[in-house]
């Protein structure tokens, strides 16, 4: 049993590198098979179909990232310091590429071509770091540390946008300085001190 588990994390690992290097439809069961050095009917075996492989990873995924986020609740009281983390995780990926690209992100350029058993969690993980950043944010207000032009919710998607869209920027230009330059000035303008 403990080895099944570990081919399947293995194909999962597998296919979130692929996933972040080339997009759902950039690779198949043959790449996985390749990179592992298993037969594809295994893979199958495991999943019995990309869009079931696929939907499991973004599971794992989103779990993964629902633990990050509730450790830097957990590891910083202040809203500013929580939204610094979260910053500085996403600045770390870019910077050094020591942790995974957002596998979400990517998927979520390809949404309209995805099978729904996909885009309902990917869209799922998108709702969840919105709702996540909105406490953040509606937080740093109660605590005097955040003033909003907007509703916390309206404000958390803007900054998940920029987020994401810095990270793809940094990528697709090969400048991984570029992710904080655009997202440092939209933090910095949340901050209620100096107002």
């Amino acid at each position: 049993m403990k080895s099944m588990a570990s081919t399947s994390d293995k194909i999962l690992d597998i296919a979130q590198s692929l996933i972040v290097a080339g997009g759902y439809n950039g690779f198949s069961y043959a790449d996985i098979s390749a990179a592992i050095g298993i037969r594809k009917a295994s893979i199958h075996h495991h999943f019995p179909t990309k869009a079931e492989l696929v939907a499991a990873l973004v599971e794992r995924y989103i779990n993964q990232a629902q633990a990050g986020l509730q450790s830097v609740r957990e590891q910083a009281a202040s809203p500013a310091d929580q939204l610094q983390f979260y910053i500085g995780y996403w600045n770390t990926c870019i910077r050094d590429a020591s942790r995974p690209f957002c596998v979400c992100a990517m998927l979520a350029s390809e949404m309209q071509m995805l099978p729904d058993e996909v885009a309902s969690p990917v869209r799922a993980h998108f709702q969840g770091l919105a709702a996540w950043l909105s406490s953040v944010l509606q937080d740093g207000v109660e605590q005097g540390q955040f003033q909003l032009d907007k509703r916390p919710e309206e404000q958390a998607q803007m900054l998940m946008a920029s987020v994401h869209g810095a990270m793809l920027s940094a990528r697709a230009l090969g400048d991984p300085g570029l992710f904080i330059a655009v997202v440092a000035p939209e933090v910095a303008r949340l901050r209620a001190i100096g107002r």
